[in-house]
């Protein structure tokens, strides 16, 4: 794959010059006949790294020669994306909810269809009054830190507490909720709810819901690179749904909301699960693709949306 990349940046816009603008060809050319899905932004968004600009900065330095160690980071981050490696993972970072948040190989890569805990979870705590009003969030399983400081952009008085087994985990969250400048989240290592005590208006969760023999099937960008400790449930992909129905009732305030996300096909079993336990749920939320993505479950009898 190097070789490809070094032809693709030798390319000239004119006798001696290689641009901003032809790099972003050669990398989007590159990138479709690899059929990678997005090869046009995963292309302006390496060659934006590269420079340091953003999109409007790139547009107005289109014209502007590249020089030599600019076009060797360039095809380097090109035959890494040709390897399947995610672009959050070479640039390091990925926006969710408009915030910049790192990523690192201890964390999943937010994604697009997350947000929908967080429309959902808004929409709950809407309906029971201000957002202004203090509020108590606990985030399962918090990985970068994602849902909880997405939340918290949006809760101005909130304090919100951010699980997770993994160190590496928690302390790349830390360093988010830092440059983030909110200083209303704290996070704690244990086994979801393991460690955590005291009542909540607000509990959400993007637990590990692939089923271990399906993990293999995935595609390069998420087998290779997510740590299998966030992607794996158990052998039908329900372990961590049952761990959080057995303990959420108990951490629930009386009109609290738990806001979890879903895997292709489980609204129905996870349902189940958590009525078992003795909490009401609604029909999920689709994300954008239509899919039945977030659930949303209370001790209440009233729907809180």
């Amino acid at each position: 794959m190097t070789p490809a990349a070094g032809v693709a940046l030798d390319r000239r816009d004119g006798a001696n010059a290689f641009s901003v603008s032809a790099a972003r060809r050669a990398l989007t050319e590159q990138f479709r006949a690899a059929g990678l899905d997005s090869p046009e932004l995963d292309a302006r968004i390496l060659v934006g790294h590269t420079l340091a600009l953003d999109h409007a900065g790139l547009a107005a330095a289109s014209a502007r020669i590249l020089d030599a160690g600019e076009r060797t980071t360039i095809a380097a981050f090109a035959d890494r994306r040709l390897a399947r490696e995610p672009v959050a993972r070479i640039v390091g970072s990925k926006e969710f909810w408009s915030l910049k948040l790192r990523v690192d190989p201890t964390t999943l890569v937010p994604r697009p269809e997350t947000e929908t805990i967080v429309e959902t979870a808004l929409a709950a705590v809407d309906t029971g009054g201000s957002r202004l009003r203090p509020l108590q969030i606990a985030d399962l399983g918090t990985g970068s830190g994602a849902l909880l400081l997405a939340l918290l952009a949006e809760l101005p008085n909130a304090f919100g507490i951010g699980t997770d087994t993994s160190i590496g985990a928690l302390r790349t969250a830390r360093d988010n909720a830092r440059c983030l400048q909110f200083p209303r989240a704290a996070f704690v290592a244990c086994d979801m709810s393991a460690a955590l005590g005291g009542l909540f208006d607000l509990i959400v969760s993007n637990p590990p819901y692939i089923a271990s023999g399906d993990i293999a099937a995935l595609t390069p960008e998420v087998r290779d690179h997510d740590p299998r400790a966030a992607l794996d449930g158990g052998v039908d992909g329900l372990d961590y749904y049952r761990a959080i129905a057995a303990a959420v009732p108990a951490l629930l305030k009386p009109a609290g909301s738990l806001i979890i996300e879903l895997g292709e096909g489980q609204a129905r079993a996870v349902a189940a699960l958590f009525a078992a336990a003795g909490l009401k749920t609604w029909p999920p939320r689709a994300d954008l693709g239509g899919m039945p993505r977030a659930l949303l479950a209370s001790k209440a009898t009233t729907a809180p949306r």
